[in-house]
């Protein structure tokens, strides 16, 4: 598929009569359809203000959008000529405008003259999808980004190139406005732009982001080091820390694709997705299942791929989709066929995206995920993150307690504590501390070994609550259909 320019200019020369662009981006997409117009004459109109025209013309179809598509048919029919009808989406379910658009479509088909209907939001009725052709507006490119970049500093002052790059990257997933204003605020704020608005910037792109109420923009504060144990996942990611650039696209390198993360509840599946985000200073995007699927019939669908859009707007990027065999699991598919249909667009743009957008799927339960999910193609890799084994329970005391005590954390029986906690997840050891705390806090004087060993002695780890399941999807790993995150895992020590 070519630009928009071209996809649009061969619209008009085919004779489509009516093409539907979905934007917010009202002025932007004005200019474009001018560029791409060859000459045509252009009308523009509202509901408010009618049609934009001078002298008695002035105003014609005014609060009529009956009358604005009756007057397409007045005008010259050997003038090539282009109708955007702003915001017309609102007037397509009453019956006489659609019977009319409909008419005059099989008209337009044999002239000149073309109708584009402007709309923020996708919404054509049905009885009009074969009149209305949908046009994609992508989001603005890097080098329109770079070019608003330059008619801003203007004169003022040189930006490095580096800042410059660094700017363009971090404004990509804005519309134009929002870009124009970060950077006048920038500007407004500092007296000159740098790299320093980046910040500005990606204020802007939180407060799109939760417009979207789909995705949430995530503070990924947790690094590498964070996470105890998993030696074999951490590789895995430090050698791909730099497959997302540049320099990885001249070396011929495919864009990777992203990672599935199956395991046990409170293994630290979601705090490697922050992890990773943090390591290769990606920004962290969470998709919200449930408001996924929430809304009205047919709204998912157009969620998933706005979805798509923004993140590929906003790549490079990490998307975390948390808990995915809630959504997509054979238990969550009675829904008339919304969850198959979402599932097929999502797996669709996972095998085929070339947007450097990488996928973070975290799942307890594998067994219920369709087949199709989990084939080659969709994630480069599926780890197993089993509990973890003595050495690496070490390791997450040795994490825990060094944020919480970093000048005293040698008191602490590190041996001790990993020995006397089989059986226990990431997030148990750390509730286990936590409950240490609360105890000593109650008596006034700092927490010990022994309270810590004292909460673990009231903890009933999941493991033991639901050792079926957990011995079930610990049977499964062991068949080697999935690598397993550690070396050192408990799965792997009691099955040598």
């Amino acid at each position: 598929m070519g630009t928009f320019s071209e996809e649009f200019n061969l619209l008009l020369r085919a004779r489509y009569p009516a093409i539907y662009i979905n934007t917010v981006e009202e002025e932007r997409a004005e200019d474009a359809i001018v560029a791409a117009s060859d000459g045509r004459a252009i009308y523009l109109w509202d509901f408010v203000t009618g049609y934009d025209l001078q002298g008695t013309d002035a105003g014609t179809a005014q609060r009529n959008p009956l009358q604005a598509l009756q007057y397409i048919e007045k005008t010259d029919d050997r003038a090539p000529a282009i109708f955007v009808l702003r915001d017309f989406q609102r007037f397509l379910t009453d019956i006489s405008v659609a019977r009319k658009l409909r008419n005059l479509g099989r008209k337009l088909r044999s002239l000149p003259k073309t109708v584009v209907i402007l709309a923020p939001v996708l919404d054509i009725p049905a009885d009009l999808s074969e009149t209305i052709t949908v046009l994609e507006f992508d989001l603005p490119s890097s080098t329109e980004i770079g070019q608003a970049i330059d008619r801003l500093v203007g004169l003022a002052q040189t930006l490095a190139q580096s800042e410059r790059d660094e700017l363009v990257r971090a404004c990509q997933g804005l519309t134009l406005a929002r870009v124009r204003q970060a950077l006048a605020k920038a500007i407004a704020q500092a007296g000159s732009l740098s790299a320093d608005a980046v910040d500005l910037i990606l204020e802007e792109k939180r407060q799109k982001i939760r417009q979207t109420q789909i995705l949430e923009f995530y503070p990924a504060a947790t690094e590498i080091a964070d996470i105890g144990g998993l030696d074999n996942l951490k590789s895995w990611l430090m050698r791909r820390g730099s497959a997302l650039s540049e320099k990885a696209r001249r070396y011929g390198l495919p864009q990777p694709r992203g990672l599935l993360l199956v395991g046990i509840q409170g293994t630290g599946k979601s705090l490697t997705a922050k992890a990773i985000a943090h390591h290769w200073h990606l920004p962290l995007l969470r998709l919200d299942i449930g408001r996924l699927f929430a809304g009205l019939v047919g709204e998912s669908e157009s969620r998933t791929r706005q979805l798509i859009q923004l993140s590929e707007a906003m790549s490079p990027c990490v998307l975390w989709i948390d808990e995915i065999d809630k959504a997509f699991g054979t238990s969550a598919s009675s829904d008339g066929g919304t969850t198959g249909r979402v599932l097929g667009t999502l797996i669709t743009w996972m095998a085929e995206k070339t947007a450097p957008v990488f996928v973070v799927a975290t799942a307890n339960n594998i067994q219920i995920l369709p087949p199709e999910l989990l084939r080659k193609g969709r994630f480069d890799e599926i780890f197993f993150v089993d509990l973890p084994a003595q050495e690496e329970r070490a390791e997450i005391f040795n994490v825990h307690l060094g944020k919480l005590r970093p000048q005293t954390v040698r008191d602490y029986d590190i041996q001790r504590l990993a020995y006397e906690t089989p059986d226990f997840s990431g997030a148990e050891i750390e509730q286990s501390i936590i409950e240490a705390m609360h105890l000593a806090f109650s008596q006034n004087r700092d927490f010990t070994t022994e309270d810590i060993l004292e909460s673990v002695a009231l903890m009933v780890p999941l493991a033991r609550t639901a050792k079926e399941q957990v011995e079930l999807l610990q049977s499964w790993a062991t068949q080697g259909k999935v690598r397993l995150a550690s070396q050192r895992s408990f799965l792997q020590q009691r099955t040598a």
